[in-house]
């Protein structure tokens, strides 16, 4: 077995930016891992490490040296590789440069099946470790993107990082590993924590690096993490019933803000809880990386907890200038609230005339007097009284109005939420109020729905209204671009009218268009609206394939052109169900319904001749006429089971027909009665699905 140790490179540098640290280090290490592969340098698992002042690579078990290699391969017979004047031909310098190697380098030899072949042969010598393992420590620095990060220089070098590198440590075992990058040659030393183990420190092999770094005051991500954490409980157990409110990609943001973190609570004024909590929150959240603490009521408290990175004697005065910075920036979200609620609301509406939505569609103003057109329409689609339908119309104009107030121009994040405030502090509907601060969910999938009925209308007019618009102008989303996230607004539309099974999006469609055509917008309503119908189509599609419903039933579903949600959903499960539930009976009407479909004649009518008929041409005419009573009675009850069982019963007579009866009769007035009582067939099916979809099952 060869020998091995292992490897380590620490890229050592001034402070870098939090947000990207991770994303970084995952670059790192699929860069060393590919290029030790490429390398043909045989390794063991691949670990990566940061700290706001470091990116680590960590290889286990990596080889002293590649293998030897002596490769042999067959190529084109001889007769093929060489002319008659026993030059090498396309074929032969092609295989030679496929394999690496000269034309003229090739053997001819007999091989077992007694014809001669060229042979291409190639060794390459085992190479040592260290200069693959410097040169690659190299090109990895290098190679790291910082996105949205400018890179820079320093002294008067010309190669680039996010931030200055002040060291490099690079061992193979106890071996430095040569490697240099702009004005930095790297040893076997790191640095500890700025104040906690200032200066270098040697690492005797990659296995003592942690090690050394605890002893000189900085913890890799998973202890610093375990260690907030458990400071953040500590917290909570000394408060009981209060939580602290610690978002993921914050948490993400301080664990890679510091090296010792001591988790630390400070306090701010009783005034700022007299402000919306969720800009205060926003606030300490996003520009401070702060953690709010909730008491067992869910209130916010006073207190927030802070992470130091600073050295634990003197968390005093870290606590004392954090209750200072916080203090400033809550002073200036009490300051934006109160100067919005001095706003009447109808008045940020108007202003909204100077908020483009896009570029071709217009204003925001414009979209809000859309979207009231299209809320009202909702309610009263879904059942709603006068008065619902009155609230679901003045919320959607006053859902945009926070976008030009001062507290969501500085703390984007709170569009909705702090319209809500406003419509309150003006003695709007608390229903009104609550659509405003819940119009935009759902915003991903599985997030809360608007919890009203107005909301709901307000949301589902948002939505739609942008998704027309979209597509009115020929723009629709691609593969690589969403920038209206037109996706995610049609799945929160149908995870809303599932809820509204009375609601029909094809006239709300239609609505959305002639408003745009109303203000101007040229294009062609019918073949818009057939694309946007088409759109909510595919999402439909993939939403019943994720809740388990086969493919084929999807399709057959589809094909009668239903994009009402809950009905789509229910109507390609129990077709679903019915066919799993009787494969052979399905599978059967499918087939016959697949034939009976590319034998009608559409333009021949369904008015059969019952005068002229068969036996079996007139059992399947009163299985016709009984199947189409009770489709008709199942779909206008929504039972869709009841529709399938319906079809089902028309296989016995559809079978007897196609046994005993030829249809292209050569007497054309036998033929086209024939062919009408197939349309006939067909039109009994035609309401519920396209059930020869069910025959492509394979």
């Amino acid at each position: 077995m060869a020998e091995t140790k292992d490897f380590l490179l620490e890229i050592g540098c001034e402070e870098m930016p939090s947000a990207p640290l991770n994303h970084a280090v995952v670059q790192l290490g699929e860069l060393v891992r590919k290029g030790l592969d490429e390398a043909g340098l045989a390794h063991g698992k691949v670990e990566t490490h940061q700290t706001p002042r470091r990116l680590v690579a960590y290889v286990h078990d990596v080889a002293l040296a590649t293998e030897e290699l002596n490769e042999v391969k067959r190529g084109p017979a001889a007769s093929i590789a060489f002319d008659a004047n026993g030059a090498p031909t396309k074929a032969a310098q092609g295989f030679a440069r496929k394999f690496g190697v000269d034309a003229s380098q090739l053997a001819r030899r007999v091989d077992s099946d007694g014809r001669e072949y060229v042979f291409a042969e190639k060794h390459v010598d085992a190479r040592p470790a260290t200069p693959i393992l410097s040169t690659l420590s190299e090109q990895v620095i290098g190679s790291i993107e910082w996105p949205n990060y400018r890179s820079q220089r320093w002294g008067s070098e010309h190669q680039t990082f996010v931030r200055p590198i002040r060291w490099i440590c690079a061992l193979l075992g106890s071996d430095v590993v040569p490697a240099s990058y702009a004005d930095v040659t790297s040893a076997g030393t790191t640095r500890g924590h700025r104040v906690l183990g200032a200066g270098d420190h040697a690492v005797k092999s990659p296995a003592a690096y942690a090690d050394v770094l605890r002893e000189n005051g900085v913890l890799l991500e998973d202890e610093r993490r375990a260690t907030i954490l458990e400071g953040i409980h500590q917290v909570e157990a000394e408060r009981p019933g209060c939580r602290v409110d610690t978002p993921k990609r914050t948490l993400d943001e301080v664990v890679n803000l510091c090296e010792w973190p001591t988790v630390l609570v400070g306090t701010f004024d009783e005034e700022f809880l007299k402000v919306p909590h969720e800009i205060i929150c926003e606030s300490m959240l996003s520009n401070q990386r702060y953690f709010p603490v909730y008491d067992a009521e869910g209130n916010l408290t006073r207190e927030f907890v802070v992470v130091s990175n600073a050295d634990p004697k003197v968390s005093a005065t870290v606590v004392d200038g954090n209750e200072r910075v916080v203090r400033a920036r809550l002073d200036d979200a009490k300051f934006f609230y109160e100067e919005d609620l001095k706003v009447p609301m109808d008045e940020f509406v108007e202003r909204l005339g100077t908020v483009v939505f896009q570029e071709k569609l217009g204003t925001v103003r414009q979209k809000v007097t859309r979207m009231e057109v299209l809320s009202e329409a909702v309610a009263k689609a879904a059942g709603a009284d006068e008065r619902t339908c009155g609230l679901a119309k003045r919320a959607a104009h006053l859902a945009k109005a926070d976008l030009v107030s001062q507290a969501v121009v500085e703390f984007t994040n709170q569009q909705g939420v702090m319209g809500g405030y406003y419509a309150k502090a003006a003695g709007e509907d608390q229903e009104v109020c609550d659509a405003i601060r819940e119009h935009y969910r759902p915003r991903f999938a599985g997030d809360e729905l608007p919890s009203g009925i107005v909301g709901k209308c307000v949301a589902i007019a948002d939505k739609l209204d942008t998704v027309c618009g979209i597509f009115a102008i020929d723009e629709p989303p691609t593969g690589s671009s969403d920038p209206f996230a037109v996706r995610r607004a049609a799945i929160g539309m149908i995870a809303m009218l599932r809820t509204l099974p009375a609601v029909h999006l094809l006239p709300l469609i239609e609505l959305a268009l002639a408003s745009y055509a109303e203000q101007g917008i040229e294009f062609d309503a019918q073949k818009v609206a057939s694309s946007v119908a088409a759109f909510f189509q595919g999402r439909l599609a993939a939403i019943a394939k994720d809740e388990g419903i086969a493919p084929d039933a999807i399709e057959a579903v589809g094909a009668v052109g239903v994009i009402d949600p809950d009905e789509f959903v229910r109507r390609a499960a129990a077709l679903d169900r019915a066919r799993s539930e009787s494969p052979e009976l399905f599978e059967d009407l499918a087939t016959a319904y697949a034939r009976a479909a590319h034998l009608a004649n559409a333009s021949l009518g369904t008015n059969v001749d019952s005068s002229v008929l068969g036996d079996a041409e007139k059992a399947l005419l009163a299985a016709c006429e009984e199947g189409e009573k009770a489709v008709s009675a199942a779909l206008a009850a929504g039972d869709f089971d009841a529709a399938c069982e319906a079809l089902a019963g028309l296989r016995g007579p559809i079978d007897r027909f196609f046994t005993d009866v030829l249809v292209m009769d050569p007497d054309p007035t036998v033929r086209d009665n024939r062919l009408r009582l197939l349309n006939r067939f067909a039109g009994v099916f035609g309401d519920v699905a396209d059930i020869g979809a069910l025959s492509k099952r394979k």
